[in-house]
């Protein structure tokens, strides 16, 4: 169903996002320090959002704007809608079932199951990650085939 290439090209789309996604989880999980454990979840989860989307915006507009220069044409008000748009429809759902239930269950619960904070927080990332992904993935195939 899936080619090598196809692991590639997502892997080429997702991993600035989530080297700076990750970094951003890391040093927010030290406000556990201060704060409650379920806090200290959300706060992750905040801090992982919000430097994801603020990555894969940038990255996404800075290739289009790419493509455009090379046809020396300038991006169009349209074309930034379709942007917004196709994004929307690739990390929508999958978002919010991320931030508001999964991301924050696994980063609740796997530093109590595995008895290691940092040990449980970065199972609590692949796990959540590995759901946001899968889900986002699909609907990145899907909007390819649709354009």
């Amino acid at each position: 169903m899936f080619k090598k290439a196809n692991f590639k090209e997502w892997f080429d789309r997702y991993k600035y996002s989530e080297l700076a996604a990750t970094t951003s989880a890391l040093l927010a999980s030290q406000f556990s320090r201060i704060y409650s454990s379920l806090t200290t979840a959300y706060l992750i989860t905040f801090a992982e959002y919000f430097t994801f989307y603020g990555v894969i915006i940038y990255r996404s507009y800075k290739a289009l704007s790419a493509e455009k220069k090379l046809k020396n044409q300038d991006v169009t008000l349209n074309e930034i809608a379709v942007l917004i748009r196709n994004l929307l429809f690739e990390f929508g759902y999958p978002a919010v079932l991320d931030f508001f239930f999964i991301r924050p269950f696994c980063m609740y619960w796997m530093p109590i199951l595995t008895g290691n904070y940092f040990i449980g927080i970065i199972l609590g990332k692949i796990i959540a990650d590995s759901f946001f992904y899968f889900l986002s993935i699909v609907n990145y195939e899907w909007i390819k085939k649709k354009n």
